[in-house]
């Protein structure tokens, strides 16, 4: 069965540096482009990155400032987050870019928390 298993989250300072980890289970990970993705309270899930054969995208509101990696031998996917903001908190999920397409609703993790305050 599909899992994702983040970590890594925690609290920091404004202008702080965390590097979050996601470990996928269940599928053929070398296959499959995976993103990050975060909800903060009363707001909904967004995509902020994407990694792709060959490619990253960024929304423009973590681009330079995020950086989002993979170890296929691992099957495991990271997101660096450097100069962290306070519109930055949220629990970060990581999935594959369209869970619907793939049928992959169901197997959001439970995700990891990154606070970001003075």
């Amino acid at each position: 069965q599909v899992q994702f298993v983040e970590s890594g989250g925690g609290f920091v300072q404004p202008g702080g540096s965390l590097k979050l980890s996601c470990a996928a289970s269940g599928f053929f990970f070398d296959g499959y482009a995976m993103s990050w993705y975060r909800q903060s309270p009363g707001k909904e899930r967004e995509l902020i990155a994407t990694i792709r054969s060959g490619s990253k995208e960024y929304i423009e509101s973590v681009q330079g400032r995020f950086s989002i990696s993979r170890d296929d031998s691992e099957a495991t996917v990271y997101l660096q987050m450097n100069s962290l903001k306070p519109e930055d908190t949220a629990v970060y999920y990581c999935n594959v870019p369209d869970p619907s397409a793939e049928g992959w609703d169901a197997y959001w993790g439970h995700g990891t928390q990154v606070t970001v305050s003075s």
